[in-house]
C-alpha cells in the first residue's frame, strides 16, 4: 500500500534519477527511471551489491498482517529482512538515509507480548545499530488507504468505515496512505531531527 504510493512519488519527482525497486515478483510498472529487480531471497542480497552503490535514500515498507502467517515468517518479514537490507546498504552506501515503515506501539524493549510490537521494536533497534549515517523509523496509527483495496480482515473493514470518526480523535490516531508516503519521501530527501517519528510527527512534515 505505501510502497506503491512511494514509488509513484519518486518516479514523478524531478530530482529522482533512478528508482531501484526490489520486488518478489515482476510488476506491470513501466518507467524510464524504474530499475525493477526480482529478488528470490531477501536474506541473500549480495548478488545485487552493485545496484546498492551510490544510493541516496532507501524506503523499506515490507510487511505482513498479524495472523496471516506463522510467527517465524512474521519475524522474517518484519525484522530479519529489513535488517539484512540495512546491512547491505551500509556496506555499499553508508551515507544513505534509511526510512523504515514501522508502526504505532513498536516496543524497543522487545518485551511486549504482541508479536507486532516486539518484532518492529527489534527491527528498529537492529537497524539503528547498523551504523548508517541517517535512520528514521515511521510509526503511523491507522493508515487510511486512499486507493480502494480489498481489506485484509474485519478490523480493517470497520476501521475504514469509521475513518471520519477516527480522524476526529487527534493527530496521533490516523493518517492517509498518501500523507504517509509523502512524508517518508520528504524525510528520505532531507532527513529529520528525530529517529522515531510518531503519527503526529509524520503529519507535521507534509
Amino acid at each position: 500500500m505505501i510502497g506503491s504510493e512511494l514509488a509513484n512519488i519518486c518516479l514523478a519527482h524531478l530530482e529522482t534519477s533512478e528508482l531501484i525497486s526490489l520486488v518478489r515478483k515482476p510488476s506491470s510498472g513501466k518507467h524510464n527511471k524504474l530499475n525493477e529487480i526480482v529478488v528470490t531471497d531477501f536474506m541473500q542480497l549480495e548478488s545485487i551489491a552493485e545496484d546498492l552503490r551510490k544510493i541516496d535514500a532507501i524506503f523499506c515498507c515490507a510487511g505482513v498482517y498479524t495472523g496471516k502467517v506463522d510467527d517465524e515468517t512474521f519475524e522474517l518479514v518484519t525484522t530479519k529482512i529489513p535488517v539484512a537490507l540495512a546491512e547491505q546498504v551500509y556496506a555499499h552506501s553508508p551515507e544513505a538515509r534509511y526510512c523504515f515503515l514501522s508502526g504505532q506501539g513498536a516496543d524497543r524493549t522487545e518485551k511486549s507480548r504482541m508479536i507486532f510490537a516486539r518484532t518492529k521494536g527489534a527491527a528498529e533497534n537492529q537497524i539503528s545499530a547498523v551504523g548508517l549515517k541517517s535512520f528514521h523509523t515511521f510509526r503511523p496509527g491507522y493508515i487510511y488507504p486512499v486507493t480502494p483495496r480489498d481489506e485484509p480482515n474485519l478490523m480493517y473493514r470497520v476501521s475504514r468505515s469509521l475513518y471520519p470518526v477516527i480522524r476526529l480523535m487527534g493527530k496521533n490516531m490516523s493518517i492517509k496512505s498518501t500523507e504517509l508516503a509523502q512524508a517518508m519521501f520528504e524525510v528520505g530527501r532531507h532527513g529529520h531531527a528525530k529517529e522515531e517519528l510518531e503519527n503526529r510527527d509524520i503529519l507535521s512534515i507534509i
